[in-house]
């Protein structure tokens, strides 16, 4: 009777957690999953799924189909922001749990659409907690036995409470790998605040080699500022026109590309280091100032 009663609990919960685990395709690829993680339309999925891509379309279990805008994509995890209009009544999110009070043993169950089946959900046990590296950088991951496959990837993976504990990511071996809720959680309220922006716009340019011979500190090439936006941060730091970026703390910046992933990481300011009247200067600009560019 015990066993029944575990069964029918669990189908109850993967009854509820279907309605909040959306189909997530991309032009021109194939479908993932993601998982509705705010009723505002704010759905999670991976990075891989989208590819790169500035939009995607999400398909909801009852065949409702929305056109969806890409927040925020990577940034150190395998984790893809998408923004749909949820209209009256928002969409059901699913519960968020505590990733970090897993523990090796513990059921969790993950939901997908492996193979173009909708829906499909396997079991498994959490095998351990552990650290994962790849192209941006290391993160830690939940392990488990559940089974994934292609069309698995932006998918939950669900503790017995019917709790998002996990993004499921990837497959190492025969292990599953998902990204944990609270890793998930902090990259999601990072992506949600402003994006620093230096309210400059800059050119390309190589600099002369009299000058880097003067100076073996001083790169082949940098960004030149062209322009200066009104009342932002650049301008409020003192920049000028003519001055030529080389780096931004510590990070050379030697194209646009660079500039704005160094810029995107930082914190409430950053230090500068230019070429200024062929000399190099440093100059802090503080990013959280009111009035910050845009």
């Amino acid at each position: 009777m015990a066993a029944e009663r575990i069964s029918s609990a669990s189908a109850q919960m993967v009854g509820r957690a279907h309605q909040s685990v959306v189909q997530v395709r991309a032009r021109g690829r194939g479908a993932g999953a993601g998982v509705i993680w705010d009723p505002n339309g704010l759905v999670l999925t991976n990075a891989h799924v989208i590819a790169g891509r500035p939009q995607a379309s999400v398909v909801l279990r009852d065949g409702r189909e929305f056109d969806a805008e890409v927040v925020k994509s990577g940034g150190g995890l395998d984790l893809a922001l998408l923004r749909v209009e949820a209209g009256p009544g928002g969409l059901p999110a699913l519960p968020v749990g505590d990733s970090d009070a897993l523990r090796v043993g513990e059921l969790v169950y993950a939901i997908g659409h492996p193979w173009g089946r909708l829906g499909a959900v396997t079991v498994g046990v959490v095998s351990g907690i552990g650290v994962a590296g790849g192209p941006g950088g290391r993160a830690r991951y939940v392990q488990s036995d559940v089974s994934l496959a292609p069309g698995n990837s932006g998918g939950p993976l669900l503790n017995a409470r019917g709790e998002v504990v996990g993004i499921n990511a990837m497959i190492f071996g025969r292990l599953a790998l998902s990204i944990p809720s609270n890793a998930a959680s902090a990259w999601l309220a990072a992506a949600r605040r402003p994006r620093p922006r230096l309210g400059v716009r800059v050119l390309s340019v190589e600099i002369p080699a009299s000058l880097r011979s003067a100076d073996a500190e001083i790169p082949e090439a940098g960004l030149m500022v062209a322009a200066l936006e009104a009342g932002g941060s650049a301008e409020r730091a003192g920049l000028l026109a003519g001055d030529v970026l080389l780096g931004v703390d510590g990070v050379t910046t030697g194209d646009v590309e660079a500039l704005l992933d160094a810029i995107a990481s930082a914190g409430d300011s950053v230090r500068l280091r230019l070429l200024r009247g062929g000399k190099i200067s440093f100059v802090d600009v503080d990013l959280k100032a009111p009035g910050r560019a845009a």
